[in-house]
């Protein structure tokens, strides 16, 4: 592992003051729990970390208790089908997710003896495992000293040390700066890591700071120039209601409602308002490998 990079007296200060305020503020989520590392290991810090993308912390909570309930290991996930798998993820949303994870178990017991790998670029290998995740379980399940960076971290990034309200787009060089304000400690490493993110999603808000409460308002080059607006670059999610996406989660609700059983294909949506696009739902749906077509029927992937 490269030698950390020599930390400035304001990166002594930022990591001074965000442990403390962590300790005592984090949220009790139960992925952050010792009986949870101890009965899931790594493997319960890659299902939490692919579950908690782009969705709410609230929503996944249940979903990951069952979802690990039912395969606490790798090997008990890759032994299950598809149609299973899919069938679980039920309403969390984007359920490529869901296959991606299986491909990853199955990965994981074929090349890696059912143990995940600790290994940076070992993760990145398996399927659907990107920068994030990848050092997110090799931080917070191994301890190794390494930058973890999700849109949270870059937000407070910007405004602390660049002044900016927003981030800009992300690249490579937010995985250097991040470095640049991690302790030498890895476990230090991994608290300022995890507090950057809290920090991001519970004061430091897309749509509101409370500088008030905030641990780094007397580093934070944004609050000390005040506040000054700059140009939002974040990408707006098109609108749920009407879109794709909702003809998607109407297709497979059918389909695991059905269970084991194919549906007709004319019989899934049929008073779908928008026959185009109930039609472009299913051949997406089919083309990602969540939805099997045969002989004029659907079914779930087996």
């Amino acid at each position: 592992m490269p030698c950390p990079a020599p930390r400035t007296p304001a990166a002594e200060r930022v990591a001074d003051a965000l442990i403390p305020w962590y300790r005592e503020h984090a949220r009790d989520l139960p992925w952050r729990g010792e009986a949870f590392l101890h009965s899931f290991g790594a493997w319960g810090v890659l299902v939490s970390e692919t579950m908690l993308q782009q969705t709410p912390v609230t929503r996944v909570i249940p979903h990951l208790a069952a979802w690990l309930e039912r395969w606490p290991t790798p090997a008990a996930l890759a032994a299950a089908t598809p149609a299973e798998v899919v069938h679980q993820w039920a309403n969390l949303g984007y359920p490529r997710r869901a296959l991606w994870l299986h491909r990853a178990a199955g990965s994981i017991v074929a090349e890696h003896g059912g143990r995940i790998p600790r290994d940076v670029d070992a993760l990145l290998a398996l399927p659907g495992v990107g920068e994030y995740t990848a050092r997110a379980v090799a931080v917070f399940a191994f301890g190794d000293r390494h930058p973890v960076v999700d849109t949270n971290t870059r937000r407070v990034i910007a405004r602390v040390v660049h002044g900016r309200e927003q981030p800009h787009p992300p690249a490579r060089r937010d995985l250097d700066e991040m470095a640049e304000l991690l302790p030498d400690d890895d476990q230090d490493a991994a608290a300022v890591n995890a507090a950057m993110m809290e920090l991001g999603a519970t004061v430091c808000g897309a749509r509101s700071a409370d500088c008030a409460h905030c641990p780094l308002a007397a580093e934070c080059a944004w609050h000390r120039n005040g506040h000054p607006a700059g140009e939002d670059r974040r990408r707006r999610q098109a609108r749920y209601e009407g879109s794709d996406r909702q003809a998607r989660g109407a297709v497979l609700r059918a389909l695991r409602a059905a269970s084991a059983h194919a549906l007709p294909v004319d019989a899934v949506l049929a008073d779908w308002p928008d026959a185009a696009q109930r039609d472009r739902a299913i051949q997406s749906l089919v083309d990602d490998g969540l939805v099997e077509a045969f002989a004029h029927e659907l079914r779930l992937p087996r």
